[in-house]
């Protein structure tokens, strides 16, 4: 069955099966001898310092864990480390573990958490970006209201603007957004003999061994972690297993038992990490043409209550909101603030949702206003090969963003349903009450996903490593620490190296990665996992067909950065990323002008993904991003009041199902990648970035109105149709 290994030819994927039956075995299912159980007393408030703590006398085979457990460092490693695994006298939000309770019995554990009393000194929280903007002290850390800010620019931004006619500015506003992955949070580990071992849902497993051995205070031998079929990640299995994990340890350490630890829903929502809420504006300076000369973008981010990786979110969101436009000068500023609320973390896209919105909604805006086509206004500008990105990076690769919007034009009639919508919307006003026809509309994003770690971070940071094992008996193993979250991984590496090698798809092995035999591959994030470690898995391929005589043996390969990138990190100048991956979504809605509900009556999508490693994956991939990009535009509402989440549970924070948005009409933009495996690039991050803009621009034509946030929820639509019409709208 040779055939079944030639790239971009769906397969059965590796996974399905266990999955389908109930065979595959979660951490929920995982038993281990004498298993313990652990629930998490968490904090009830903002801010505030502990001043003390009453606790009941615990049953025999009870257990306490907390801050004068850990043996080493209780700071989670991270991308800026501040974030504490136990609270250490005081709290910073809604949520924060306090300590663990471990014994046997889940409802003796949960009796026992209503029986403790923490006694609190309240402090003034800050609640918001504004809020966090106006202090003038009582900042959560240190002297700044910010963990982080950057600025950058290109060109001669003051003489640019001197010379514009006319400006346009504009104000976007996104909010949270929950992970909603069907698994929750959950970790088992085991510690016997000055050893631990963890199990767990998780997408970066050498993230979490490292911050077991700072935590338990061991050598990075004693530390093994492995990765247990995932029930989904998108980004909130990233950064933020460490600390459940690191608790399971600890809580194993003194029982000296197994301890399981799994969230409820409630406890995932309140506690775990968001897509960061934000708010950017964005002023164009446009000639007398028409031509925009000059942009001016002010980015900030609600960072929550530690930082996280607030930094590297915001430095792809700031490089993201300049969009797939070619401006010669530009400023950018960014800022992620600290707010006592829960940490906002990795989210799928990584800041491109945000960024995409802003800069498409405002190049919506500007076209309007112009009176001239979208389409034709976004081609005006679009990035060109041989020109510079907006760090100053060579854009040496080619660049087929107008293939993409001549694609979606003609699937989707974009240019005709357009000019007749925007006719009718003009000519009907703002129309309401019953018996009034549906308001229909048609919106338009275009938009890249960076591949890989920001700046150098693939060379200087992470310098991924991955492995091949020729076995005996003609098998070969693939050791990567390449997590399955879902998105076909186990299948699609193993169609990489089974092609190379040209031998059966079944004769390639392939698990759940395991830090005992695993290299460290770097973490699953980015979409960097099929473009990296597929392409290091390729090179160790071809070395193995070489020596394929060999009965058995290993060969390894490092990550070799490609030649001609280059990456100023101070002052955010040079090749931002190794690759871009290009896309375009067209979304069609009608709009009831009794109740103000959306229905989506057509989504189309193109994009450039290099090439395709199977068909059905990209599939799979695409259809999935584009209903959680949908959601996030649509009917994802998650606020917070006095710090605390209000939507706590899959009932009150509604998420798409299968029934909500039609399936997305596809087509691949073929643009071969010479450095990815069979010309590959990243894949799962791109269909999601661009979802909302064209949504939000679709109900905008539809209703008259400029969106200006997100989610566009009935309640926000039936305020913008009592408002006067915008100025160009």
């Amino acid at each position: 069955m040779k055939d079944e290994a030639w790239i971009g030819i769906p397969v059965r994927r590796t996974d399905f099966d266990d999955k389908a039956e109930g065979a595959a075995v979660f951490t929920a299912d995982m038993a281990l001898p004498g298993t313990l159980h652990a629930r998490t007393l968490r904090s009830a408030v903002p801010r505030a310092r502990i001043d003390r703590i009453d606790l009941p006398s615990l049953p025999e085979g009870y257990h306490y864990v907390d801050r004068s457990d850990v043996p080493g460092s209780n700071i989670m490693p991270n991308a800026i480390s501040d974030q504490p695994f136990f609270a250490d006298g005081r709290v910073n939000y809604v949520g924060e573990p306090i300590m663990l309770i471990v014994g046997p019995d889940r409802q003796v554990l949960s009796d026992i958490l209503g029986d403790i009393r923490v006694h609190y000194t309240e402090e003034k929280p800050i609640l918001s970006i504004e809020e966090a903007e106006a202090a003038t002290g009582g900042f959560i850390h240190g002297d700044l209201p910010y963990f982080v800010s950057y600025e950058y620019g290109k060109g001669d931004f003051e003489r640019a603007v001197s010379e514009a006619a006319f400006s346009v500015e504009d104000e976007y506003r996104t909010g949270y957004q929950e992970h909603a992955y069907l698994e929750t949070q959950s970790m088992l580990a085991s510690f016997v003999g000055g050893a631990v071992t963890v199990y767990g849902s998780m997408q970066c497993p050498y993230s979490v061994k490292e911050s077991v051995e700072a935590a338990l205070a061991l050598d990075p031998e004693n530390v093994r972690v492995v990765q247990l079929p995932t029930g989904g990640g998108f980004g909130g299995k990233e950064d933020y297993p460490s600390l459940p994990a690191v608790h399971a340890a600890l809580a194993s350490m003194k029982a000296g038992k197994p301890v399981r630890l799994v969230f409820d829903r409630k406890e995932d929502i309140i506690s775990t990490t968001k897509r960061h809420p934000s708010r950017i504006r964005i002023k164009s300076y446009l000639s007398p043409e028409g031509r925009i000369l000059a942009r001016d973008i002010d980015v900030c981010t609600d960072a929550g209550a530690y930082a996280g990786l607030s930094s590297v979110v915001l430095q792809r969101l700031s490089f993201s909101v300049c969009g797939v436009y070619g401006v010669e000068n530009l400023r950018v500023r960014s800022y992620a603030y600290a707010t006592n609320k829960c940490v906002s973390g990795a989210f799928r896209g990584f800041g491109g949702p945000q960024a995409f919105f802003a800069m498409e909604m405002h190049m919506e805006h500007i076209s309007r206003r112009l009176g001239r086509d979208p389409l034709a206004f976004r081609r005006s500008h679009f990035l060109k090969q041989g020109g510079t990105s907006s760090t100053g990076g060579l854009l040496a690769h080619p660049i087929r963003l107008d293939d993409i919007a001549d694609a979606l034009k003609e699937a989707s009639r974009y240019g005709e349903k357009a000019a007749l919508y925007q006719k009718a919307s003009a000519s009907a006003g703002c129309r309401k009450g019953n018996g009034a026809a549906p308001l229909r509309g048609i919106g338009l994003s275009m938009f890249f996903h960076g591949c890989g770690f920001t700046g150098s971070g693939e060379k200087d940071t992470l310098k991924a490593k991955a492995k091949l094992r020729k076995n005996r008996d003609g098998t070969v193993e693939i050791l990567a620490s390449s997590a399955e979250i879902g998105q076909g991984s186990l299948t699609t590496l193993r169609k990489i190296v089974a092609k190379t090698l040209g031998i059966p798809i079944g004769d390639v092995v392939h698990s759940y990665p395991d830090t005992a035999r695993c290299p460290d591959s770097g973490p699953t994030v980015a979409s960097r996992t099929v473009m990296i470690v597929g392409r290091l898995l390729m090179d160790c391929a071809l070395e193995m067909k070489g020596r394929w005589k060999e009965e058995e043996f290993e060969v390894a390969r490092s990550y070799v950065y490609p030649e001609g990138l280059s990456w100023d990190n101070d002052r955010f100048q040079g090749n931002a990323y190794p690759e871009y991956a290009w896309g375009g979504n067209v979304v069609e809605v009608e709009v009831d002008p009794v109740t103000y509900e959306v229905v989506v009556t057509g989504v189309w999508g193109a994009y450039d993904i290099g090439e395709p490693m199977d068909e059905r994956i990209v599939a799979g991939q695409i259809d999935g991003a584009v209903a959680q990009g949908l959601g996030y535009a649509s009917m994802e509402v998650l606020t917070a009041e006095a710090g605390r989440m209000l939507q706590d549970n899959l009932t009150t924070y509604a998420i798409p199902t299968s029934a909500d948005f039609p399936r997305t009409k596809a087509r691949l933009i073929p643009n071969p990648y010479k450095e990815g495996p069979f010309g590959a690039k990243g894949l799962g991050e791109l269909p999601l970035v661009g979802v909302a803009p064209a949504f939000a621009s679709a109900v905008g034509q539809a209703i008259g109105r400029q969106v200006r946030r997100l989610p566009v929820t009935a309640e926000y639509i039936m305020r913008l149709m009592d408002e006067e019409a915008d100025d160009g709208d």
